[in-house]
């Protein structure tokens, strides 16, 4: 009993004989706490930068809004956008990459600086009941279009990661999806639906030892959107063709020029330096110029008397994705068609945006095209459905 008290009693002495322990404590408090200043302040400073500067968006509400915490997410929102948290989101980006070779989550690195879409290589738990919605899309579309005597023409992208698999290194492509385009197109067939799968012409293209898509972008090199362009005409031509008119597209020059990969910038690397990057990539960039033959008119028509442009008119609606907008794939459709048509794909439209879009255009309603060319990538078939 004596000793424990006399062990207790000279505790305080003990402890008195440690300062250098005590004196580290301390100084790691004041740096924690100082760094947390720091951090609050430049946060502030970085809001407040943002606000009078217009860079944040003002935050309306009402009172129901209110109640379901919209203002708070709308805040949150525009906060994120400020420059500090930004530039901060950039660097984790950047240090990740060149200590890990982490890409984020979104993109995922192959063999030989080849990047692939996280998207095109992750199953879906509802994958088969979104397939099959999208396919009564598309079959519901097609009646309507075929009402307005329109028709038709699915066309199918097949995925980088199937086309270019050789290339995916120790990534891994499920099984599952190895016809997963043949499940999706065999019902619309069934159906009469007009559908074509680019994967035999874009596989045959690879075999030839020419790339059919970019090594760091998510799309198709030209080569690749060129020989698209060449099946595409030609289904077009087996369902009855479209009339050259007067205004077409001609290749003008072919340069070779360095392309920035979307996949870089979609793994937030596009800030570092060039030599920091994954390895740049020079890419086929074709020009086009607007070509114009009066002597070519529809039939029925002859050029002079052709008083109110109906042969001008665009006879071939594109819509779809950025598939469509990238690598010349309209205007290589354009010149085999002998015509120009009108595009209205949208960056970023998943499924079925830039569908709804046209259908609801002053374009489609008083200018209704004779063909719709609908592209869809393969990796939103069976894509979770958007809540609308």
């Amino acid at each position: 009993m004596n000793t424990t008290l006399s062990y207790i009693d000279a505790l305080p002495n003990q402890l008195e004989k440690k300062p250098p322990t005590s004196a580290l404590l301390s100084i790691a408090d004041a740096w924690a706490g100082g760094c947390f200043v720091l951090i609050l302040a430049l946060g502030l400073l970085s809001n407040g930068y943002a606000w009078f500067h217009d860079q944040l968006t003002p935050i309306t509400s009402s009172w129901s809004r209110f109640m379901v915490g919209e203002p708070m997410q709308q805040l949150a929102n525009a906060l994120a956008k400020a420059e500090l948290p930004v530039d901060a989101a950039r660097m984790e980006r950047g240090l990740s990459w060149l200590v890990s070779r982490d890409l984020g989550p979104r993109v995922r690195e192959g063999e030989r600086d080849w990047l692939f879409l996280t998207d095109e290589l992750t199953p879906h738990a509802k994958g088969a009941q979104s397939a099959a919605s999208r396919v009564q899309q598309v079959i519901e579309l097609r009646q309507r279009l075929a009402a307005g005597g329109i028709q038709l023409l699915v066309v199918v992208v097949p995925d980088k990661s199937r086309i270019a698999a050789e290339h995916l290194g120790k990534l891994h492509r499920p099984a599952a999806f190895s016809d997963r385009v043949k499940r999706w197109t065999d019902p619309l067939t069934q159906a009469g639906v007009d559908v074509l799968d680019l994967s035999a012409a874009l596989a045959a293209l690879e075999r030839q030892g020419q790339p059919a898509f970019l090594r760091t972008d998510s799309h198709w090199t030209e080569a690749g959107a060129e020989t698209a362009a060449d099946v595409v005409a030609q289904r077009i031509q087996d369902l009855g063709g479209v009339p050259p008119s007067a205004s077409s597209v001609r290749l003008k020059e072919r340069v070779t020029a360095p392309r920035p990969g979307d996949l870089v910038r979609l793994a937030g690397l596009d800030g570092l330096p060039m030599w920091l990057q994954p390895r740049p990539e020079l890419a086929q960039l074709s020009r086009f110029e607007v070509t114009r033959d009066p002597a070519v008119a529809s039939p029925g028509h002859s050029g002079d008397a052709d008083l109110f442009g109906d042969a001008e008119l665009p006879s071939v609606a594109l819509i779809g994705t950025s598939f469509s907008r990238n690598s010349n794939f309209a205007p290589f459709l354009e010149q085999k068609l002998h015509r120009q048509l009108g595009n209205f794909a949208m960056d970023g439209g998943d499924f079925d945006g830039a569908a709804r879009a046209y259908l609801r255009s002053a374009a489609f309603k008083q200018t209704p095209p004779k063909l719709v060319v609908w592209e869809i990538p393969e990796r939103v078939l069976s894509a979770d459905l958007n809540s609308r």
